[in-house]
């Protein structure tokens, strides 16, 4: 078992009790990673925070050793009716919108681990799972019943050799699907979806890429054999997912929104689309994925009233957006911003967080945590 957090800990209890051998090894190990736990191992489970090129699986390669992503051992043991989603962005909206329409559990990417599921539900047990391009890169026996992609846009750069490489990972979802769903217009074999959709009631959540998101979710529950009464009451009634546009505060009028599960350049840009009505102060920067920032500095309208930079990425994203002003941290941006009732403060930063925290899940609670404690 490589890599010992959440997914790689589920992975192996699951094991465990079935009275398998299991060895541990975090990735931490990197290049001092003793090759001889491969000696007698029949398979390597890898955390999808792993490298292909760390030195434990590239000697399981080497040695013939089959590699398996968590989802692909937890697809094996729990034998569940599986509804995946992927894409670049929307993934756990989706997923966790699909989990209210066909009242089932929702594991994968965010969240719990497909493997948390074991002994809590039987063989055939309907399941939502997220599915990351890191999960699908190690997936072989791992089959949708319905498999629902979102979308296709630059990401992970820092991890993959190319956008090519990155969504030939992404589409192994289809691989033994029996359902597809994909984008209007993407060239795809499927049931298509599309933001202009009409739908049996208008999604409670806001931005035209979270109706896009609906779209999707509807279409994969139609495949299911879901009734319109329930879908139009998922979507009347879910109230998104936090870290994704999430209102935290209004204070003399003006909105807090925490955007920080925007880690890539194409989820900033739907979040200016959804707020491109409103005066906005805007809140970018983080650790290097290797994206190109000129669409974002394109994006940023006249409604937008300030820019504040953050992160190591602060000065290649001043070197675009020139007016940006450099702040170097979240308590810096938000004491700097002068914001009049009716603005919006929005944090949708545009890069990964790993420079200032440990996940885009820290950085939004720090934000959340600092726009509580602001003062009348």
């Amino acid at each position: 078992m490589l890599g010992l957090a959440r997914s790689g800990k589920a992975a192996a209890a699951a094991l465990e009790r079935r009275g398998v051998e299991v060895i541990g090894a975090d990735r931490e190990l990197g290049n001092d990673a003793d090759p001889s736990l491969l000696d007698g191992a029949e398979v390597l489970v890898k955390s999808p925070g792993v490298p292909r090129d760390a030195p434990l699986v590239v000697g399981a390669e080497r040695h013939g050793v089959p590699i398996w992503s968590e989802v692909e051992l937890g697809f094996r043991l729990l034998q569940p009716r599986l509804v995946g989603v992927t894409g670049t962005n929307g993934k756990t909206t989706t997923a966790e919108l699909l989990g209210v329409m066909l009242e089932a559990p929702v594991a994968g990417n965010v969240g719990r681990a497909l493997t948390e599921l074991d002994g809590e539900i039987d063989p055939g047990t309907l399941v939502v799972c997220e599915l990351s391009s890191f999960q699908l890169e190690d997936v072989h026996e791992l089959a949708c019943e319905v498999a629902v992609l979102l979308n296709l846009e630059p990401d992970h750069l820092d991890r993959y050799a190319s956008f090519d490489d990155y969504r030939a990972a992404k589409l192994r979802i289809f691989e033994r699907a029996h359902t597809k769903v994909v984008p209007k217009g993407s060239g795809l074999e499927g049931v298509e979806f599309s933001a202009d959709d009409s739908l049996p009631a208008e999604p409670r959540i806001r931005g035209a890429h979270n109706r896009e998101n609906a779209a999707a979710a509807t279409a994969a529950a139609h495949a299911l054999g879901i009734s319109e009464e329930q879908i139009a009451e998922a979507l009347r009634s879910f109230p998104g997912v936090p870290h994704r546009l999430e209102l935290v505060r209004e204070l003399n009028g003006v909105r807090y929104v925490n955007d920080s599960k925007a880690t890539n350049v194409a989820a900033a840009l739907r979040a200016l689309a959804a707020y491109e009505d409103e005066q906005v102060h805007l809140i970018l920067g983080g650790s290097r994925k290797g994206e190109d920032f000129t669409p974002l500095a394109a994006a940023i309208g006249p409604n937008v009233r300030s820019v504040h930079l953050i992160g190591e990425t602060a000065d290649e994203l001043a070197a675009a957006i020139p007016r940006g002003r450099r702040d170097g941290d979240l308590a810096t941006a938000l004491a700097a911003v002068d914001a009049r009732p009716g603005d919006v403060v929005l944090l949708s930063p545009a890069c990964a967080s790993y420079d200032q925290f440990r996940d885009f899940e820290e950085r939004g609670e720090e934000f959340r945590r600092l726009v509580q404690n602001l003062s009348a």
